[in-house]
């Protein structure tokens, strides 16, 4: 098999996947290194930027169709659970988590969080490896980009957040020309 033809089929697999696909899964299916498929993606997503990669392999999103807000937010690593739960309960699909550190600038990692079973699979992620939490480079503060159907349940989520303490407020320089933050419709 050519590179090329294993790039196509490493598309058409993530096309039809309904789950992350692990590059290790993928290497073993076509008997090369977990590196070569690192690269064979690289590749691949410069011309599908809509392929992510996250903690638990890569995924093919789909069009987005729903609303986004981004939340600021503060807490300690022993409640990320919570935080993670309270968002998808109230129906939002946590699409990444941000720091902006004052050295390294703004840091993005994409999560593709959208149940509780998604959130047990990513707490796991952690407890198996000797890594932490993102936010805890930046004394708790990190932000959340989140996807809801309705703008009415972001405003939810973003209610739920306040009420148990997590919503942090935002600076001058991290609102918009609104005075809010980050919120976009998609679709």
């Amino acid at each position: 098999m050519t590179t090329a033809e294993r790039r196509r089929e490493i598309l058409q697999i993530l096309s039809g996947a309904g789950d992350p696909v692990a590059a290790r899964d993928l290497a073993a299916r076509f008997g090369v290194s977990r590196q070569v498929i690192v690269q064979d993606l690289a590749v691949i997503r410069a011309s599908h930027p809509h392929i992510i990669s996250t903690y638990r392999g890569y995924v093919m999103q789909q069009p987005e169709s729903g609303f986004t807000r981004e939340f600021k937010v503060r807490h300690g690593s022993d409640r990320t659970e919570e935080e993670l739960n309270l968002i998808v309960d109230h129906g939002g699909w946590v699409k990444n988590i941000s720091i902006s550190h004052r050295v390294y600038g703004r840091m993005t990692a994409d999560l593709d969080i959208s149940c509780r079973q998604d959130v047990q699979d990513f707490l796991q992620s952690l407890a198996g490896a000797s890594s932490r939490v993102l936010s805890t480079a930046t004394d708790g503060y990190h932000y959340h980009l989140v996807e809801a159907a309705a703008r009415e349940r972001l405003d939810k989520i973003g209610e739920a957040l306040k009420q148990a303490g997590f919503l942090a407020p935002l600076q001058p320089w991290e609102k918009d020309e609104t005075g809010q933050g980050r919120e976009g419709e998609r679709g």
